[in-house]
């Protein structure tokens, strides 16, 4: 995949998951919460999304956490005064609560917490379009992750939730990149990424 540029890819990947009959990505998401609740214990603090449209996942999992005393932090979406993305804020999951935001997402209800609320969770769920086994992670290019990112604690898991092909061997990278820890897909789980791996020569 490294051959392709960002912008091809993307379009490549949404394709993929639009195609995607509705069962098999309902036994995905079930398979992807399911794997989840084995993986983190009651009372962690868990920045999590609520997956839109194809995204892999479902509302079932982050409702799953909370069945299990998980703390459960959703993002909100922001831009500055010139309209760049500036770091996520952070709101605590509250069923039935949500609201409807820009670009088709789902929010939590004031009020928030600060961007570096991020930092009081052992494990980060991160939205991706694929990750490789590197932990280069390819998101939409909107930009919030990688200005949230740095505030996470250093021994969280930043974990990329994709599908099982969209964890591949390679992915273009940028200096600016934080690295994933971690891959959940449906079929492996929680799967470690060798952060330091360096390119081939």
């Amino acid at each position: 995949m490294a051959s392709s540029t960002k912008t091809e890819l993307r379009a490549e990947i949404l394709a993929a998951r639009r195609a995607l009959a509705p069962q098999q990505h309902d036994a995905e998401a079930h398979a992807l919460s399911t794997h989840l609740t084995t993986l983190i214990g009651p009372d962690e603090t868990v920045c999590a999304y609520v997956p839109v449209g194809s995204e892999p996942g479902s509302a079932e999992l982050i409702d799953s956490l909370l069945r299990r005393r998980v703390r459960v932090l959703l993002p909100v979406a922001h831009h500055d005064a010139a309209g760049l993305p500036v770091p996520l804020l952070w709101g605590e999951y509250r069923p039935g609560r949500l609201v409807a935001a820009r670009f088709g997402l789902q929010e939590p209800a004031e009020p928030w917490l600060p961007a570096d609320a991020i930092a009081s969770a052992s494990v980060v769920l991160v939205p991706a379009l694929a990750v490789d086994r590197t932990g280069v992670r390819l998101g939409r290019g909107a930009g919030f992750y990688d200005r949230s990112l740095p505030l996470a604690a250093p021994a969280a898991r930043l974990v990329a939730v994709v599908r099982d092909d969209e964890l591949v061997a390679r992915l273009p990278a940028e200096p600016h990149d934080v690295r994933m820890t971690h891959a959940l897909t449906p079929t492996g789980g929680l799967t470690e990424l060798d952060q330091g791996m360096t390119e081939p020569t």
